[in-house]
């Protein structure tokens, strides 16, 4: 029992590591522009197409075809802010985030004539075996999913923090106009958050992908549930986007594990409303999530 327990929190943690990782990206394009990207699902799933074509079709190692990957999805990310977004700079937030759902539509259908009803892999860079963690046996991919959402999150962090462009993305994140008042390219640091959030994308993607089941079209659907861990978190928080990723990934999971032993009267796939439940929960308790930043409006 034990070791069922661990290995379904590891289960948890490489699921919740994958939300963070698309959490992240939402949160960098709305403190960027103060818009909800609701492309994220599509942009992931493109990502994971475009790893399976250059790690199975082309051939390429598969590092050197995720990293490829990631940079033509970098490239779309910017295309797309560049033609459908930059249009709307000054307009409503609101007004900006249903362009990006005309943006998911379209995107969505390009993938699905892309990879079709047929299910895909990306490759099998980790297989199906196990390691011993603790004394546990845990799935590879799973280990995979935590170290590789990790070190990429802790990347951009670092990117953030230390960098002239990630100075300049927060200096625009702050205030625009300040920015635009200091010689930074406002426009610039735009771009450069889709794309960074494309390509945060496409790495989940990847991840998503290499599970047992491989991936279709309809399977960009799970990067929604990235919406409950922005939220939970904070719009604005990537701190809280990886702390409420990994909670609602541990929650997700040991609801599948439990649920049908102890409370079979709910019903079947009780684990996809988790993460709802949670934000509603949170919601409730703090509007502006676990560490976002609360909004003071004086009248």
């Amino acid at each position: 029992m034990t070791e069922l327990i661990s290995s379904g929190l590891v289960r948890g943690l490489g699921i919740g590591s994958t939300y963070a990782l698309l959490a992240v990206g939402f949160v960098i394009i709305y403190r960027a522009t103060g818009v909800i990207n609701f492309a994220q699902p599509a942009l992931m799933i493109l990502g994971a197409y475009a790893t399976s074509v250059l790690a199975t079709g082309a051939g390429l190692p598969f590092p050197v075809a995720v990293l490829a990957a990631m940079a033509v999805l970098a490239a779309v990310g910017m295309a797309t802010e560049r033609v459908a977004l930059r249009p709307m700079v000054g307009r409503q937030p609101f007004a900006a985030a249903m362009v990006t759902v005309g943006v998911l539509t379209v995107l969505f259908v390009v993938a699905h004539r892309l990879i079709g009803t047929q299910v895909r892999t990306v490759g099998d860079p980790w297989g199906l075996q196990r390691a011993e963690l603790f004394g546990v046996s845990v799935a590879q991919v799973d280990l995979a999913k935590i170290v590789v959402s990790m070190v990429a999150i802790g990347a951009v962090g670092l990117f953030l923090a230390r960098s002239r462009l990630g100075l300049a993305m927060r200096a625009t994140s702050m205030d625009q106009e300040v920015a635009l008042a200091q010689g930074v390219d406002v426009g610039r640091m735009f771009s450069l958050a889709w794309g960074i959030s494309a390509a945060l994308a496409a790495l989940a993607g990847m991840l998503i992908g290499t599970s047992a089941g491989g991936f279709e079209a309809i399977t960009a659907l799970v990067a929604l549930k990235a919406l409950p861990v922005v939220i939970v978190g904070g719009l604005d928080s990537i701190k809280g986007a990886v702390y409420a990723g990994l909670l609602i990934g541990v929650a997700e999971a040991l609801t599948r594990l439990y649920q049908p032993r102890y409370a079979e009267w709910l019903g079947a796939n009780v684990d996809v409303v988790v993460p709802y439940v949670i934000m509603i929960v949170v919601l409730v308790v703090r509007p502006y999530g676990l560490f976002g930043t609360r909004e003071v409006e004086r009248v």
